[in-house]
């Protein structure tokens, strides 16, 4: 018959249990990570501190 194998079942464990491209679970993962990874980003160069410039001074 044609389709999926069921012998073939992946058993992961550690991290590949959650970041994998077999499941939709581990395909989500990535997706939720890559996004909050660019959130973090944009926050991070958005609330630094600006760099001071120096006052201009009279001599």
């Amino acid at each position: 018959m044609a389709g999926h194998d069921s012998g073939s079942q992946h058993q992961f464990t550690g991290f590949q249990k959650y970041f994998n491209s077999y499941t939709i679970i581990g395909r989500r993962n990535y997706v939720i990570a890559t996004y909050t990874g660019v959130a973090l980003l944009v926050l991070y160069f958005k609330f630094r501190p600006k760099k001071q410039t120096p006052a201009v001074t009279a001599k």
